[in-house]
């Protein structure tokens, strides 16, 4: 496990599902969107990190994620599509002018991506890591 990657990778997930929050809140609701997808990205590289897997592209990290996680059976199945649907609603919002997104709808990504975070973050948990460790206070990841 690389430990350090674990949580550099988790404390940038943090972050970024913070600044998506934040971003909601401002009424930037396809930036919102933006910086949800790279949080649950972080994310999943956090829980690629416990296997010393690296990744260099978004793709990968989705083929990896479920090629280590989900075909082993550690992380549900259900959570795979979390990556793809949040990749696709994430290149709408960087790149087609004419997507616009309602405050519900980046609303309910940063909840998609809460989820997301509680699941690897529990994975992370049962690993060996702690709260500590991660920079997050229990209840709050």
């Amino acid at each position: 496990m690389n430990r350090s990657m674990v949580v550099a990778e988790w404390q940038r997930a943090w972050q970024a599902l913070r600044a998506a929050e934040v971003l909601v809140r401002e009424g930037l609701y396809a930036d919102a969107v933006s910086r949800a997808y790279y949080a649950t990205l972080h994310a999943a590289k956090a829980a690629l990190f416990i296997h010393d897997v690296a990744t260099e592209s978004h793709a990968a990290v989705r083929r990896m994620f479920g090629l280590h996680l989900i075909l082993s059976g550690e992380i549900e199945s259900t959570w795979s599509s979390n990556l793809g649907e949040s990749l696709d609603d994430r290149l709408a919002a960087d790149y087609d002018a004419n997507a616009s997104f309602s405050s519900a709808e980046a609303s309910q990504e940063c909840q998609r991506t809460r989820a997301f975070f509680d699941r690897v973050h529990r994975y992370l948990l049962a690993k060996g890591l702690t709260d500590n460790e991660l920079g997050t206070e229990a209840g709050h990841a």
